[in-house]
């Protein structure tokens, strides 16, 4: 019988269970995927920890995969059988070696990307598309702030932001992932254990300030982040490794600068199956131009789910890391 991770409660790393899973055939308008990768990605600690609820418990977690069709059900146009697909976003269930999955939120995988290279970048990769060309149109001219610039988004973003001719600054925790993130286009990292970032970014910026931060960050870099904005610049509040944002003051965004913010999700800009494909087609062309590097940095098999999630909450990941079956 095929396995999978399981969550029968909310908690900590050892809640993540390897079990016995039978997904049972395609209802209509379903695929069943064999999956040969799977991604892991921050969103599956909040819906792990219960922060991000899942929709019912027992359930399996992760929102990104890649594999071969197995099977499809009545009515299924988008795929067939033997196709190789990736997908991100929902439904959760990735972290299992067979799913059932809607087959409309499947994408076809070109013959040059491996399916351990999807798994590795469709979540990160379609979540830098909207924040660079959805959030904000990012071109020449634009000076951005990327938070956590050595993640797995942020080294996507890094180089997708240069190739559009951005200058691009970033925060990271240490020398060593500041190199990381300067190789992959980010022209100032800023180590922000050894600095104040927003004055480094007001230095950087004769103090102006930028155009748009991105912040997948939080609680720890929230208010921080507005005062790196210039006047009328945007605040992209896309993640809370450190915790949730307490409740803000509207007028604060006044204060600052007349500021936008926003608090986007991937699922919203690509609920309609057009734009669904049109952040998958924008990310196969900078990978495959050659543009973007999508470096898998890290392994885990998927019955490890649980170190894996120590090993992200604790800092210890760089780039994208993906479970290999």
């Amino acid at each position: 019988m095929p396995k999978a991770i399981r969550i029968h409660q909310h908690g900590g790393p050892e809640v993540l269970k390897w079990e016995d899973v039978e997904p049972g055939p395609p209802g209509p308008g379903e695929a069943l995927v064999r999956h040969e990768a799977v991604g892991l990605n921050f969103i599956d600690v909040y819906h792990r920890t219960g922060l991000y609820p899942l929709p019912a418990l027992p359930a399996t977690p992760g929102l990104e995969a890649a594999g071969v069709v197995q099977a499809v059900g009545a009515e299924v146009t988008e795929v067939a059988v033997g196709d190789r697909v990736a997908y991100a976003a929902v439904p959760p269930g990735a972290y299992a070696e067979v799913r059932r999955i809607p087959a409309h939120r499947l994408v076809k995988l070109p013959a040059d990307i491996s399916a351990r290279q999807a798994a590795a970048m469709m979540l990160q990769g379609m979540t830098a598309r909207y924040l660079l060309k959805g959030c904000w149109r990012v071109g020449p001219g634009t000076t951005l702030l990327i938070h956590a610039a050595a993640g797995g988004v942020g080294l996507i973003v890094c180089q997708w932001a240069r190739h559009l001719g951005a200058t691009v600054l970033g925060t990271v925790g240490s020398p060593e992932k500041a190199e990381l993130a300067r190789a992959h286009g980010c022209q100032h990292p800023i180590v922000y254990t050894q600095e104040d970032f927003a004055a480094r970014v007001k230095a950087l910026t004769n103090g102006s300030g930028v155009d748009v931060v991105y912040d997948s960050v939080g609680q720890a870099t929230f208010m921080k982040s507005l005062d790196c904005l210039r006047p009328m610049g945007m605040m992209v509040s896309f993640g809370q490794s450190s915790g949730p944002m307490p409740p803000l003051d509207l007028a604060v965004l006044a204060q600052k600068g007349s500021l936008f913010l926003t608090r986007p999700t991937l699922m919203t800009y690509t609920a309609k199956r057009d734009d669904l494909l049109a952040h998958a087609r924008d990310l196969f062309e900078v990978i495959q131009s050659g543009a973007v590097k999508v470096e898998v940095r890290r392994t885990y098999p998927l019955a490890e789910a649980s170190r894996a999630h120590r090993d992200l909450e604790g800092r210890k990941t760089t780039g994208s890391s993906v479970f290999t079956l």
